[in-house]
């Protein structure tokens, strides 16, 4: 139990830290309100709980065996991050109205789970990440309640951490904000999703 309690402590951790998720969850919020948001951090939560179940049945250990097999992963991954910041970047100067209260934003919900899903499942090293975790806290023959306890808990940390971030981002100010530096903010993030691909492809 302290073994699975460390292992989410550490997920908790790392699900706070900057990253694609939490990049996409700001500007989701920021540009299309807390509704669009929670959609997109349901996505974003989902592919996590995917490589978490993943690690567990090895595919942590499937990279290490095929090496070529990860690097793959990780190349498709950041052209997928890559192609994202190059849309913002490209669309920084184009207008935006914000939505008001009770308007329905541009994107559906649809879409916005889809962009979530997509882009955490773009990214391999929560495989890595969870593969190396899981080893020490999850040893052979633990109670399938508890892996259960577990995989909750990294989707509870995800949603929980990405829907925070996409709430601050979707009040009054931080959107007016936006609105009036929208060409440098949307370049800003962007730049550092292209660079956070950029270190996929290379590490």
């Amino acid at each position: 139990m302290t073994a699975l309690i460390a292992a989410w402590l550490a997920h908790l951790l790392a699900a706070a830290s900057p990253g694609p998720a939490i990049l996409l969850a700001a500007r989701t919020g920021v540009t299309q309100g807390f509704r669009t948001g929670f959609w997109l951090c349901l996505g974003l939560a989902i592919g996590a709980l995917v490589w978490a179940m993943a690690a567990l049945f090895g595919l942590a250990a499937l990279f290490r065996i095929a090496p070529t097999l990860l690097w793959a992963f990780k190349l498709a991954g950041a052209g997928f991050l890559i192609w994202i910041a190059v849309q913002m970047w490209r669309h920084a100067r184009d207008p935006l109205e914000l939505p008001a209260a009770g308007i329905a934003v541009p994107q559906s919900a649809d879409a916005a789970f889809r962009l979530g899903l997509f882009a955490q499942l773009a990214n391999p090293k929560p495989a890595i990440f969870f593969g190396a975790v899981f080893v020490a806290a999850v040893p052979p023959g633990t109670a399938p309640l508890l892996v259960t306890a577990l995989l909750a808990g990294v989707f509870a940390n995800e949603l929980i951490c990405t829907l925070a971030v996409a709430r601050a981002f979707s009040l009054a100010a931080p959107r007016r904000a936006y609105q009036r530096f929208k060409t440098v903010i949307d370049r800003a993030f962007g730049g550092a999703l292209a660079a956070l691909g950029a270190k996929l492809a290379t590490t």
